[in-house]
């Protein structure tokens, strides 16, 4: 039977969720799924988060809202951190990608 990209990634989150892992690197994890299923996917994760080290990689900025700390990178270089509240306060490099994002 043929998975669609979007139903590996949910099949990828649950086994996290089974693994309970220290650390939990999720590159682009919810890439190839609609909003609103988006939306269900980081409500459970904040669950798998809780005392955990995570890593997200993601191009689509609304699946970074809740970290406590979000690392933009420019070239090969950090160019900001911070929360999203502060990143959109100091109108950088992350305030400008996530209105490019809420236009599409």
């Amino acid at each position: 039977m043929k998975l669609s990209i979007g139903q590996k990634q949910r099949l990828a989150i649950a086994r996290a969720f089974l693994k309970n892992p220290p650390i939990i690197i999720f590159d682009e994890g919810t890439s190839a799924v609609d909003a609103e299923t988006e939306g269900s996917i980081q409500e459970a994760m904040q669950n798998l988060f809780a005392n955990r080290t995570t890593l997200i990689v993601a191009h689509r900025l609304s699946s970074l809202r809740t970290a406590d700390r979000i690392l933009v990178i420019d070239q090969g270089r950090i160019v900001e951190s911070g929360t999203h509240e502060a990143l959109i306060r100091n109108n950088g490099a992350y305030a400008t990608l996530f209105e490019a994002q809420l236009q599409l």
